[in-house]
């Protein structure tokens, strides 16, 4: 029974299934660990350099809200030269995750729809409840491509927002042009905003990474250091978009999160500079090693991006994919169910962000439970 003081918006969901498996993880003696989306690199050395450094000189208190100006005026050097809008405006978050519940809490009244692709990022849908808004999932099986289709049709007078993640948490799946294209052209002829969550751009394989914000303006951008820079502790995101919509999410930011982390923006700052393209080029050979390792054995996406792939639960005595990861877990491999992330329980998250030899560990458990 809840504790009388709690409101409800705290009791209208669950801790994040995959905090459950962080934790359980802690307290086995040699997991095959696949479960957390955490790159298996450190911060770059010049980047933890000028962490200490700033730490050091005594650059311990809050920035400005927006964040220091070397590393905002960085970013939209390169904001600039990408996309070539007049107006466009960025700041400093604390880490994505600050910058996604910025973006609900300014865009989403009470009884908003927001169109989200099913499967998703966990956040996204305890986020728009949290704000009164109603999530709405578009179904994107078997292949997790974006119908556009399916998106106008999902269309209604109460639709304020579309959230796109791509490459995608959990799939893996990177949108083509067109798909991206269509999708913020759709966006701009129905006024809705858009929501862009790139925070895994660098990591694209096959295809080149496209953005919404070619194609519309008004899209509202979320980055950060986190994934590229192996930066997750740290906290450092960003947000490029409108400065219309931006000076909202700053104000906001002054009442909830404050500023980013001063000292780890000198160190995202001077990690800006270091080339990242080794380490995703790993990326694509661990993206292969665990996808050749499946193919055979599950009915399975090939992923385009990020580190994740989400193979469907292959038959056997478990129910559904709550049933098939426990039995995973009995042989110290864990994985995430894909309820966590979808309406569906008919497949499971890996994230291959491990060393090899631990996927390759991965791959035996899992070939062995596929039969």
């Amino acid at each position: 029974m809840a504790h009388p003081w709690i409101a409800d918006r705290a009791l209208a969901f669950d801790s994040s299934g995959i905090r459950k498996v962080f934790e359980l993880a802690a307290k086995m003696s040699d997991p095959i660990n696949l479960s957390i989306g955490q790159p298996d690199f450190d911060v770059p050395d010049v980047g933890r350099d000028a962490a200490v450094n700033a730490i050091q000189s005594r650059k311990n208190a809050y920035s400005v809200t927006q964040g220091i100006a070397p590393l905002r005026e960085a970013l939209q050097k390169q904001v600039d030269a990408e996309w070539k809008h007049k107006d466009r405006q960025l700041f400093l978050t604390s880490g994505t995750s600050g910058a996604l519940v910025l973006a609900m809490m300014t865009l989403v009244n009470p009884g908003d729809e927001v169109l989200i692709f099913d499967p998703y990022f966990v956040m996204y849908e305890p986020l728009v409840k949290l704000v009164g808004g109603t999530p709405v999932m578009i179904d994107t099986y078997p292949d997790f491509k974006i119908d556009l289709a399916k998106v106008r049709a999902a269309i209604t007078p109460r639709t304020k927002l579309i959230l796109l993640n791509t490459p995608a948490n959990p799939t893996g799946y990177v949108a083509n042009e067109a798909e991206v294209r269509g999708l913020a052209e759709l966006a701009k002829e129905k006024n809705i905003a858009l929501v862009s969550d790139e925070i895994y751009r660098l990591f694209c394989y096959d295809t080149p990474f496209v953005s919404p914000a070619k194609y519309n303006p008004d899209t509202i951008v979320i980055d950060g250091f986190s994934k590229s820079y192996g930066m997750t502790g740290w906290r450092i995101g960003w947000v490029h978009g409108p400065s219309a919509v931006i000076e909202q999410l700053i104000k906001l930011q002054q009442y909830t999160f404050v500023c980013a982390p001063q000292p780890l923006q000198w160190g995202a700052l001077a990690a800006m500079d270091v080339d990242m393209s080794p380490h995703i080029a790993a990326y694509r050979e661990k993206r292969d090693l665990i996808y050749n390792g499946l193919k055979s054995h599950y009915d399975v996406t090939k992923p385009g991006g990020a580190f994740y792939i989400f193979p469907k639960v292959p038959a056997g005595p478990w129910r559904d994919a709550g049933e098939f990861v426990a039995q995973a877990i009995e042989r110290q491999l864990l994985i995430i169910p894909g309820q966590i992330f979808s309406r569906a329980a008919t497949h499971f998250r890996i994230s291959y962000a491990a060393e090899n030899r631990t996927i390759e560990r991965g791959i035996q458990v899992l070939q062995q439970l596929a039969g």
